[in-house]
């Protein structure tokens, strides 16, 4: 059959607009337990991936509770990430069930894990015995034990991305070649925006440092900077009445005390505990709730953790 010129003319355009439509392309499903590693695997992925995370912002990776939606969209992704049973206790039993096996990547080292394996099956008298244990302390306190947020340490985070990198290059439809050309621009960015910091947090090295919980002693230790108390073990419940006391004559006694809060935990309580003592107040987010989801977004993040210990400081105060 013949047609007419123009009409041959319009068809072979449509077609070859349709050839390279992204949409048509092979997409490639992400999803992260939280958003600072969406955050670092958006910095690395090409166009045809879609990235999501599951915890959403004012909420805590302890004790989040996932939405069915949420579950049926883990079905469905060909890689999930997330830090390991020490940081979502919610995804433990789960990704521990033979249907995620080879598409769940846990980013924290297993050697550095207390909350169980998930390569194995969920064994239900060791997760009783958390529950247990969830009474009488926190998940995640690491007295004896690595501290899960591990994100927060920039070359920790790059040795993460790194994972996701080699995760996502073995998938069907990755193109390895822009996965490379990403990272390595990700990891100059990142080796400015330490420097940047670094200079910039040197002002800060006379302040007492106090935190709510014991979250943000990645970052403290990478930068050089000394976390002088924290408040409570588990972010969950405020701390008891002796411990109260002795907070308070710790802050008292503390040159240019500055507390760090989150914006995931009740906030009446250190209201309270601080009342009375020339103290200033900063807020950091550990889960980078307001940080746009973009490739640049995790030196953001860094720079958002900067700001608040720089907000401490004197001339800062209002």
């Amino acid at each position: 059959m013949r047609f007419p010129i123009a009409f041959t003319t319009t068809l072979f355009a449509g077609a070859t607009a349709l050839a390279a439509t992204p949409a048509l392309s092979a997409t490639t499903e992400v999803v992260t337990s939280i958003k600072p590693l969406e955050l670092l695997t958006r910095a690395i992925v090409t166009d045809n991936t879609q990235v999501t995370s599951l915890v959403p912002a004012g909420a805590s990776p302890h004790t989040y509770q996932m939405r069915p939606s949420q579950r049926r969209t883990l079905e469905t992704a060909d890689r999930i990430f997330w830090v390991g049973p020490d940081m979502e206790t919610f995804l433990v039993r789960l990704l521990s069930s033979s249907e995620f096996e080879g598409r769940q990547v846990a980013l924290m080292p297993e050697e550095h894990r207390t909350g169980g394996d998930t390569d194995e099956e969920d064994n239900h008298d060791d997760h009783d015995r958390h529950e247990e244990e969830a009474d009488h302390h926190d998940a995640h306190d690491h007295s004896d034990g690595e501290d899960p947020h591990i994100w927060l340490d920039p070359q920790l985070a790059l040795a993460m991305t790194h994972t996701i990198r080699n995760q996502l290059a073995q998938l069907p439809e990755a193109n390895a070649d822009a996965l490379d050309n990403n990272l390595t621009r990700f990891e100059h960015q990142l080796e400015a925006t330490e420097q940047d910091i670094r200079q910039k947090l040197q002002a800060a090295k006379g302040i007492s440092l106090f935190t709510y919980h014991d979250a943000f002693r990645r970052f403290a230790e990478h930068y050089d900077l000394t976390i002088a108390g924290v408040l409570t073990l588990n972010p969950e419940r405020p701390p008891g009445a002796r411990h109260m006391a002795e907070l308070q004559d710790q802050l008292r006694n503390s040159p240019s005390p500055c507390l760090l809060t989150e914006p995931q935990f009740n906030r009446q309580w250190w209201h309270s505990i601080t009342q009375g003592i020339d103290i200033r107040l900063a807020t950091w987010d550990p889960l980078a709730s307001d940080i746009e989801a973009n490739a640049s977004g995790y030196l953001l993040f860094q720079q958002s953790m900067a700001d608040a210990v720089l907000a401490c400081l004197p001339e800062q105060a209002q």
